[in-house]
């Protein structure tokens, strides 16, 4: 029983921890690429130059930096939770990127965002509330549940 409780907090933190990698890092990106600005032609200097600024700065390397944490927290979270909460819960990230967007690239988000952003909330917290179904890989190899 310790055991199984101590795998749903891990669950948990792992949950948390990729609901705010993921959007931080796509913000990061966002923010990185308007750092640069707009693509305005098309000729091959032009995408070389946009391209160059890109990979040469930096805030775009930590989003990528980011984004690959979050992938590596989501494959091991996935290692031990039923995709079916993991990726349910992790919705709450909608609600991150709102507020990501409006602090640090100083966007306005509209009232029905807002909203729609509450229904999501909403939900994650009808599907937290369910008692989570995490693989004990040692009971998976003898058979045992």
């Amino acid at each position: 029983m310790k055991m199984q409780r101590r795998l749903q907090t891990k669950t948990y933190i792992f949950v948390a921890t990729l609901a705010l990698l993921g959007p931080l890092g796509n913000v990061l990106m966002g923010k990185g690429i308007k750092s640069i600005g707009k693509i305005t032609s098309w000729p091959p200097g032009a995408l070389f130059s946009f391209f160059w600024r890109a990979f040469t700065t930096p805030i775009i390397w930590l989003g990528l930096a980011v984004l690959l944490a979050s992938f590596i927290t989501y494959m091991l979270v996935l290692s031990w939770a039923d995709f079916s909460f993991v990726q349910s819960t992790t919705a709450i990230s909608y609600a991150v990127v709102a507020l990501l967007t409006v602090f640090l690239l100083h966007e306005v988000v509209k009232p029905t965002q807002w909203a729609g952003v509450a229904i999501i909330c909403i939900g994650v917290l009808v599907v937290g509330n369910t008692k989570t179904s995490t693989t004990n890989r040692a009971n998976d190899e003898t058979g045992k549940r």
